[in-house]
C-alpha cells in the first residue's frame, strides 16, 4: 500500500537566475524540530545572503505545512515551494533556498518560477521515493514445509526474509496487507496445518 513520497537523501542544487544566485538545501525530516534546526544551520552558513527562503511539509497526510517568503514579497517564494510540495505528494521534507541578489529583479512571476525551479532541482538531486506499508508474517516451519513454501509461486508479491536455521525455520513472509489472509490461508494449505504463526505486524519502507 503507497503512503506518500519523501526524498532519499540530504542534497543541494544550485543555479543562476539573471545573475542571481540560487542554492537549494533539501533534507528529509519527521519533525518540525529537526526542520527548524537545519534552517537555523542554513541561516547561519549564509547570513550574508539576501534571503534564505524555508519551506517545509511533514505528516503523512500533510498535517504540518509551513514556509516564509523571508522578505521577498509575499506569496512569491516560499508558499509556492509548500504548494508544489503538496501537488506532487512529497511529504517530510525541509527545503531552504538561498538567493543572493544579482542586480536584476525578476518580478513577481519570476519570483515564483525561480523558486519552485530551484526547489525541485533539489528535490531531483535528494532523489524521490515511495514510502509503502507492507504486512510482516513471522513464521515458524520445519525444514520440509519451509522448503515446499520456497518452491511455491504465489500470484501475490511475497518476500521471503530474515531467514533463521535452529531445530526449525523462523522467517518473515512480507505481503501486501490486502493480501496477507490469503497468504495466511496458502501457507496452512502448504504446512497442513502444522505452521506457527507467531507475530504479524505492519512495517513502513
Amino acid at each position: 500500500m503507497k503512503l506518500y513520497k519523501t526524498v532519499a537523501k540530504e542534497a543541494t542544487a544550485e543555479q543562476i537566475i539573471e545573475k542571481s544566485r540560487f542554492i537549494t538545501y533539501v533534507k528529509p525530516v519527521s519533525t518540525k524540530e529537526e526542520a527548524d534546526e537545519f534552517i537555523a544551520a542554513i541561516k547561519k552558513k549564509h547570513k550574508d545572503a539576501t534571503h534564505n527562503v524555508p519551506a517545509m511539509v511533514l505528516g503523512e497526510k500533510f498535517q504540518v505545512q509551513w514556509a516564509s517568503d523571508d522578505g521577498e514579497p509575499q506569496g512569491t517564494s516560499g508558499a509556492p515551494i509548500v504548494q508544489m510540495l503538496v501537488q506532487e505528494g512529497i511529504t517530510n521534507v525541509v527545503i531552504v533556498v538561498t538567493r543572493y541578489f544579482g542586480g536584476i529583479k525578476l518580478g513577481t512571476g519570476g519570483l515564483v518560477r525561480a523558486y519552485t525551479g530551484s526547489a525541485k532541482l533539489g528535490l531531483e538531486a535528494a532523489g524521490i521515493y515511495e514510502v509503502t506499508e507492507k504486512k510482516v508474517l513471522t513464521y515458524r516451519l520445519d525444514y520440509g514445509i519451509f522448503n515446499k513454501l520456497s518452491n511455491f509461486t504465489f500470484e501475490r508479491d511475497v518476500f521471503i526474509e530474515n531467514i533463521e536455521y535452529t531445530d526449525v525455520v523462523k522467517f518473515n513472509l512480507v505481503v501486501e496487507p490486502e493480501a496477507a489472509e490469503e497468504v495466511k490461508y496458502l501457507v496452512r494449505g502448504i504446512a497442513n496445518g502444522r505452521e506457527i504463526l507467531e507475530n504479524e505486524r505492519l512495517k513502513k519502507s
